[in-house]
């Protein structure tokens, strides 16, 4: 048993050097996801925790203006030099509960964010924002709970290092300007985030996803 355990974590330590040189952004794999749960056309759109801006700037080939929030400043340094000057995106250095920019927003997107949020209040908060019709779209991170994510978690780690290799082109590469952002681990298991969501904003849709993700998808208005 001990031999086992010790190959086990000598091939887990071996992944783990693997993924860490073909590094590929597990959040932005779900961009075009996304944008196709939006309309065609949109008037303003909010990206809260837009990192680097690259889902920002993919709203701003679809909305008439998109702003960017996020409370890290630096990480915003370096959205502002990856914008072209004529993009309609603006980037905001605010906390997510208390200096969103004046609504109302026709759509609202929240990207690997909301676990480091309190859940409940952010999503009640974000739709207050909401316009009228508008659409609310979550990509976040739960932790695994039920049989089902334990499956996909198990599914995602040869996918995860497959992926990488491929995007890399099967060579080592430097991690994304959008992969340096601080982390959080989820603290919520993904039962606790479909119940939490249903009675914050009943109607919304929750499915749990590849690569450690889950989406949430609310179309509605304002509070």
């Amino acid at each position: 048993m001990t031999t086992l355990l010790s190959r086990v974590s000598r091939a887990l330590r071996a992944l783990e050097r693997f993924n860490a040189a073909h590094p590929w952004d597990h959040n932005a794999h779900y961009h075009r996801w996304i944008m196709r749960q939006l309309p065609r056309h949109v008037g303003r759109a909010l990206d809260v925790g837009c990192g680097s801006g690259d889902l920002a700037r993919l709203l701003a080939t679809r909305a008439d203006s998109v702003t960017g929030v996020d409370a890290d400043p630096d990480i915003l340094v370096r959205a502002r030099e990856q914008t072209h000057p004529g993009t309609p995106v603006t980037f905001v250095a605010a906390d997510a509960l208390t200096g969103l920019p004046p609504g109302p927003y026709d759509v609202i997107t929240c990207v690997a964010t909301l676990h480091h949020l309190p859940f409940a209040e952010a999503l009640a908060h974000f739709r207050r924002y909401l316009a009228p019709g508008g659409t609310l779209v979550v990509v976040g991170l739960s932790r695994p709970q039920t049989l089902t994510d334990h499956v996909l978690g198990a599914l995602a780690v040869p996918a995860n290092a497959a992926v990488g290799w491929f995007r890399n082109g099967g060579r080592p590469r430097p991690r994304p300007t959008s992969m340096t952002a601080a982390t959080r681990p989820a603290t919520m298991g993904s039962r606790e985030v479909a119940d939490e969501a249903r009675r914050v904003q009943p109607g919304a849709r929750m499915r749990r996803r590849l690569f450690w993700r889950y989406t949430l998808v609310f179309r509605g208005g304002a509070l």
